[in-house]
């Protein structure tokens, strides 16, 4: 069965400042859709009935003046990112029900846009392989990916316009791909990651989940305004040539892209190429299998040392995270520091191609959801760009005939040239791709 009805961020938030509806009508049409299906979708945790409605009714008594950008827009949050008077369960039985003391820093952040936190949604374990019980709302037999998985298949099914994520390895690309919705990977180091609970501190990024592009940057631009840095210095001049430069990664057999994401991409180059982009195909399957195997090396050695606690209880944790940390733990320091030295020359290699805004096409999956809740999908598309720490659009809007399932690809930039990326990823989603 599916269970699709987008909502979209921005017309959302316009509605909310333009008095055409109040933060409690909103939050309550929210928490009226999530009674609705999330018996089947399974996207939440823990949803905050009584405190979302309560903010909702202290935000519509602020005068008009004193409302942000986000005033009464409901919320998911990942349930690895703190919420104050919610516990961080992190999808693990080690977690008990203690309440966080103070909101992470993202959430503080989007609520003093005027944001409205309704709950937390299904992580897998530690934000890791071992799936939660959500479905896929498109098909609720089939994974919607991890591992953040409620925040995607609540975007996806209309219960939120905005979910928050993290990614390691693929734990926004992957779902957001599988759940037919936008998925952004923010560069490492863009914004502060204080009450995250993580798994690497090499590799960790957040990320955000929104129905379109056009939502996601009325969602970047907003957090800009409201004072986040650009952590890096701009990738490319104010004089870089438009339409961007298009490389386009078409990965060979080693990496198990099926033919239907193949046929994806191809429609997904040549309809850049009609936006006039300059498209050239890239050979990366060397580069990009050294990648797969650096950032396997530096996640399982940081996840152990990182969650030791966790690693030193096997008993109460899933084979696939005990896996983890044993590999992590046959890793020698020098093993690691070679993964790391092969990741930066790999980073050196990678600026020179996406200089003056370039941005690199990929597939964001292998193919589209698995059947099936026991996995989460393989995450072998995203590993090279995050072992890279680089920024990471998932475009929604193709579908695999067979299946009728959402494939999404990935554009990818250096850190600071977000504009060219999000611009060649408005054209895409813009053109009828399917």
């Amino acid at each position: 069965m599916r269970h699709i009805a987008p909502q979209s961020l921005e017309k959302t938030a316009q509605s909310l400042i333009g008095g055409e509806a109040t933060a409690v009508e909103t939050v309550r049409r929210a928490l009226d859709r999530i009674a609705e299906v999330d018996a089947e979708v399974r996207a939440w945790v823990e949803v905050d009935r009584d405190g979302s409605l309560a903010e909702a009714e202290r935000l519509d008594r602020l005068p008009a003046a004193e409302r942000g950008p986000l005033h009464g827009v409901p919320i998911g949050v990942k349930d690895i990112i703190d919420v104050a008077g919610l516990p961080t369960r992190c999808g693990s039985q080690l977690r008990d029900g203690t309440p966080a003391a103070a909101d992470a820093a993202i959430v503080a952040r989007l609520r003093g846009l005027g944001a409205v936190v309704l709950g937390k949604t299904v992580t897998t374990e530690f934000a890791y392989f071992s799936p939660g019980p959500t479905a896929n709302p498109h098909d609720t037999s089939r994974t919607p990916g991890g591992s953040s998985s409620g925040s995607a298949a609540a975007v996806a099914a209309g219960m939120v316009p905005l979910a928050l994520g993290t990614q390691t390895a693929a734990s926004v690309a992957r779902p957001a791909a599988y759940c037919g919705v936008t998925g952004f990977v923010t560069a490492r180091g863009t914004h502060p990651e204080d009450g995250i609970t993580g798994l690497s501190r090499s590799l960790d990024s957040l990320g955000f989940l929104t129905v379109s592009v056009a939502d996601m940057d009325f969602l970047r631009r907003t957090l800009a305004g409201a004072g986040a840095a650009a952590a890096f210095p701009a990738a490319c001049p104010a004089s870089a040539p438009a339409p961007a430069t298009v490389l386009s990664w078409v990965p060979g057999g080693n990496f198990g892209v099926e033919p239907a994401m193949l046929a994806a991409l191809e429609r997904a180059e040549r309809e850049l190429a009609a936006l006039g982009h300059p498209v050239q195909r890239l050979d990366f399957d060397e580069r990009g299998a050294g990648l797969v195997d650096a950032h396997s090396v530096i996640m399982a050695y940081d996840a152990v040392r990182l969650r030791s606690a966790e690693a030193a209880r096997p008993e109460a944790i899933s084979p696939q995270l005990a896996a983890l940390f044993e590999a992590g733990s046959a890793v020698s320091d020098a093993g690691y520091a070679a993964a790391h030295g092969f990741v930066a020359g790999q980073l050196a290699w990678i600026r020179a191609q996406l200089a003056y805004g370039t941005v690199l096409l990929a597939p964001a999956a292998q193919g589209p959801a698995p059947e099936g809740l026991d996995a989460t999908g393989a995450p072998v598309m995203s590993r090279p760009w995050q072992a890279l720490g680089l920024p990471v659009l998932v475009v929604p809007g193709l579908t695999d005939p067979d299946t009728a399932m959402p494939l999404g690809v990935q554009l990818v930039s250096l850190p600071g040239a977000e504009d060219a990326l999000f611009t060649v990823a408005a054209g895409l989603q813009q053109r009828p791709i399917n």
